[in-house]
C-alpha cells in the first residue's frame, strides 16, 4: 500500500468529533483524522510490516500516520540511531505512549535506550524512557545492581523536579518495578517513603 492510498483510507475513516476534541486538547498536527486506536491497529494489520513505508509515515505531520508508523515498522530494521531520530521529533504524549507500546518495547536494545532517555533534559525523551522501562518491568525484566541504582536515582530526580507528566510516568514505572520481586519492592518502598510519596 502506498502512502497516498493510506491517506485516502484514513480520510474515509475520519471521525470529526474526535478530531475536534483532540485539537481542543492541544494536538497541533497539520491533519488529525480522529481515527480511533482499534481501527488504526486493524488497518495496520492490513498494511503489514514495511520499513520504508513506516519511515515515510513518521515524516508526515498527520496524527494517524505517526501512530501507524510504529505499528508497521519492523523491529529488525529499526536501528538505535533511528529510534533517537524518532524520539527527537516527538511532540505529544499520545505518540510517545503508542510508539513505546507498539515498537520500542519490542526492541532488543530497549533497556539501553530507556536509560539514555530518562537521563536526558528533554521532557519527551524522559517520558519515553520511563514509559519504556514501565513496559519492560511489566514483562518481568529485572535490573542489574548498577542499573538499578541509576534508575532509582533518575526516578527520584524526576519525582522531585520534572513536569507533571514525567513525574507520573516515573512514579508508575516505580510501582511496576516493585512488582518484579521482593528486593525491588523494598527499594521502591524506601524511595517513596523518603520522598513522602508512599500510599
Amino acid at each position: 500500500m502506498t502512502l497516498q492510498e493510506i491517506k485516502q483510507n484514513l480520510r474515509t475513516m475520519m471521525n470529526g468529533p474526535l478530531s475536534q476534541s483532540l485539537r481542543e486538547k492541544g494536538l497541533g498536527y497539520r491533519v488529525i483524522f480522529g481515527v480511533e486506536w482499534p481501527r488504526l491497529m486493524a488497518f495496520a494489520a492490513e498494511i503489514g510490516k514495511d520499513h520504508s513505508l513506516a519511515q515515510d509515515l513518521w515524516k508526515e505531520d498527520i496524527r494517524e500516520c505517526r501512530l501507524l508508523a510504529g505499528l508497521v515498522q519492523p523491529t529488525e530494521s529499526f536501528y538505535p540511531e533511528i529510534a533517537d531520530i524518532w524520539v527527537e521529533s516527538m511532540r505529544y504524549p499520545e505518540e510517545v505512549q503508542y510508539t513505546v507500546l507498539t515498537l520500542f518495547s519490542h526492541l532488543p536494545y530497549a533497556s539501553d535506550k530507556a536509560f539514555q532517555w530518562i537521563a536526558a533534559a528533554e521532557e519527551m525523551k524522559q517520558l519515553c524512557g520511563f514509559l519504556l522501562l514501565g513496559r519492560l518491568f511489566m514483562n518481568g525484566c529485572p535490573l542489574m545492581r548498577q542499573s538499578e541504582m541509576e534508575y532509582l536515582d533518575q526516578s527520584a530526580a524526576a519525582l522531585g523536579g520534572a513536569s507533571a507528566i514525567v513525574r507520573k510516568a516515573a512514579y508508575d514505572s516505580l510501582l511496576k518495578y516493585a512488582l518484579v520481586g521482593d528486593e525491588p519492592e523494598a527499594l521502591v518502598s524506601k524511595l517513596l517513603k523518603r520522598m513522602n510519596l508512599e500510599n
